[in-house]
């Protein structure tokens, strides 16, 4: 009897933990939250989900070659510009820097490139950056982060060009290429509730009659209702108040300004599957042509030399 009860309070344990496991990895921040939610990060009308959390706009480029050969390894650089001396609100409530992400959206049958084949360049400028295909599936679609946004305004992804030759699937063709990037934290969590990231919004209107300072270096705002009543509102650490006392305020107005220095942006851009066989014809062609040119010249040459002898004759 013993036993049967602890077998049964190890398996309540293993149950719970499990359950908490599951919980806390889905609840996880970009990319892990999207992963698990999205089988394909770009949305129809071509919006990536990255947006649904991350509300600022903000710029984001990508570099790369303009075609590539078959079975090849390029670069496609992301970069994620913004001001270094920026410093967002953490979820302690502290001050803290900027951490980016990213995700690329590549053609069928492009993929990260394996290690073996990655240049030794490329490698020592990715140092502490794991790039991750987005799932088992969608291995032509690349996303990496949250990682540290001090160093990591560029992101180097190295890609693979497939071969059309062992893939049917592909050809000679232009293709596009969509990327995602954040910085900083986002204004919504996974479980679509707000984050301490956005401006704190008054519950009723009515006057403020006065503005405390709290022992944690916040504010406790206290508000006047137009029936008598008090309402307290306390403001965290780190957040700018965008009101004063007495002034009339409204329901819903926002009591600080807003903390987010951060945002999501995204763009695209095309890249040509190239055939050598094509490059070759062009080669033979511009070669024919400057002959061509050549041959031209020394005719209208020899042309002039006979006109000026038979003008001396």
């Amino acid at each position: 009897m013993k036993n049967i009860w602890t077998f049964i309070k190890q398996s309540l344990k293993v149950t719970v933990l499990s359950a908490l496991l599951g919980v806390s990895f889905k609840a996880t921040a970009f990319p892990i939250y999207a992963q698990n939610a999205y089988a394909n990060p770009r949305e129809a009308n071509g919006r990536i989900v990255c947006a649904n959390c991350h509300l600022a706009q903000k710029p984001v480029q990508i570099e790369s070659p303009s075609s590539v050969l078959p079975n090849s390894v390029f670069e496609a650089v992301v970069k994620i510009p913004y001001d270094l001396e920026s410093k967002q609100i953490l979820g302690s409530g502290k001050k803290g820097g900027l951490n980016v992400g990213a995700v690329v959206i590549l053609p069928e049958g492009f993929k990260l490139a394996p290690t073996k084949m990655i240049p030794a360049e490329i490698k020592a400028k990715n140092k502490g950056i794991y790039i991750a295909p987005y799932s088992a599936k969608a291995d032509n679609i690349l996303v990496v982060g949250p990682i540290s946004g001090d160093k990591h305004q560029e992101i180097i992804f190295p890609v693979l060009s497939p071969d059309p030759e062992t893939n049917k699937n592909v050809n000679f063709l232009e293709y596009p290429i969509y990327v995602g990037a954040n910085r900083g934290r986002g204004q919504v969590n996974p479980t679509g509730d707000k984050t301490n990231n956005n401006p704190i919004l008054t519950p009723v209107g009515g006057q403020i009659t006065s503005i405390a300072k709290t022992e944690k270096d916040g504010f406790s705002v206290s508000i006047k209702t137009v029936d008598g009543s008090v309402k307290t509102v306390d403001v965290p650490q780190n957040y700018k108040l965008a009101i004063s006392e007495g002034k009339t305020i409204k329901q819903d107005q926002p009591l600080t300004f807003d903390p987010n220095v951060g945002g999501f942006g995204q763009t695209e851009t095309e890249i040509v599957l190239q055939t050598p066989s094509r490059i070759i014809g062009y080669m033979v062609l511009l070669v024919c042509v400057t002959l061509c040119q050549l041959f031209l010249v020394l005719k209208k040459k020899q042309f002039e030399k006979v006109q000026a002898a038979e003008m001396n004759f």
